[in-house]
């Protein structure tokens, strides 16, 4: 009897060797790609269509929160809630932006857009989870903090630009997010190179 607990003891300390991908590109890429392409508009390029909000939904949303789930599978706590809530991020977003354009469904819902200052706080909130988030970068790769550190600033200039009225500190906020993109792009693509050459391609 002792010997078949022993068994059981053995078996129960085997560890499971992780055979599954990394999922960090996808949420760096969805994150990225769609953060470059509305700021973009925030820097007056082009308006707020359709191509930014179904990025929002499907890429910068749901694809956020996949990784968010896979990260949460692998037993990493900053991935998990980092990419589970900046998906939830983008989806919020979209329905910040649709909800008040949905009156046919009843009367009212215009009245429920958003005021400047309710937008400017927000945007703040996002900025303060941000910048908690980026301390915990702080143990990670440069890059990862790149992307943190410019993160925070471009929430807490949009919450600026949105508290203040001030079209000026909106559009420095759209330069700043491109470049905020840019870096989480270039982290997701680090990686992803680096592991299928085996070797250091994109310093990160």
């Amino acid at each position: 009897m002792s010997e078949e607990i022993q068994d059981i003891m053995n078996i129960t300390h085997v560890k499971v060797q992780d055979f599954t991908a990394n999922p960090a590109p996808l949420g760096l890429m969805g994150f990225g790609m769609t953060t470059v392409l509305l700021n973009l508009h925030n820097a007056g390029y082009y308006g707020l269509g359709a191509m930014i909000l179904a990025m929002g939904i499907f890429y910068g949303g749901l694809a956020q929160v996949i990784a968010g789930l896979e990260e949460w599978k692998k037993g990493n706590t900053f991935g998990a809630t980092a990419f589970t809530s900046y998906g939830f991020f983008w989806l919020s977003l979209v329905g910040i932006v649709l909800i008040p354009k949905l009156e046919m469904l009843g009367e009212g819902f215009a009245d429920l857009a958003p005021a400047p200052t309710t937008m400017a706080a927000y945007l703040f909130m996002w900025g303060l989870f941000t910048f908690f988030m980026f301390i915990g970068t702080l143990k990670a790769n440069r890059a990862l903090q790149v992307v943190f550190l410019t993160l925070t600033i471009l929430f807490f200039l949009l919450a600026a630009g949105d508290f203040t009225g001030n079209e000026a500190i909106t559009r420095i906020a759209g330069f700043e997010g491109i470049f905020c993109g840019f870096t989480a792009i270039y982290a997701a693509i680090g990686q992803v190179l680096n592991e299928m050459y085996g070797k250091k391609i994109f310093p990160l």
